[in-house]
Formats: structure tokens, sequence, C-alpha cells
């Protein structure tokens, strides 16, 4: 599944995941950390 975020239009798919960031592929977008901010 993919979100978007509303204020810089960023994506966020959870297949892909976003390992620059830390986040590994087919982590579900509410297992992202709270203090996670859009790049």
């Amino acid at each position: 599944m993919k979100y978007v975020c509303d204020v810089c239009g960023w994506e966020y798919d959870e297949e892909q995941g976003y390992p620059e960031g830390g986040i590994a592929p087919g982590t579900k977008w509410e297992d992202v950390p709270e203090d996670f901010e859009c790049p």
C-alpha cells in the first residue's frame, strides 16, 4: 500500500520501504517511527 504526504506529496510504498532513511522494505506505515519526517 502507498501513502502520500498531504504537505509535500512524498510517497511511501510499504513494499519498498525507505532504506535510505532506515525503514526496511515491507515495513507497514503504522510501524514507521512517530518521529519520522519526509525526506
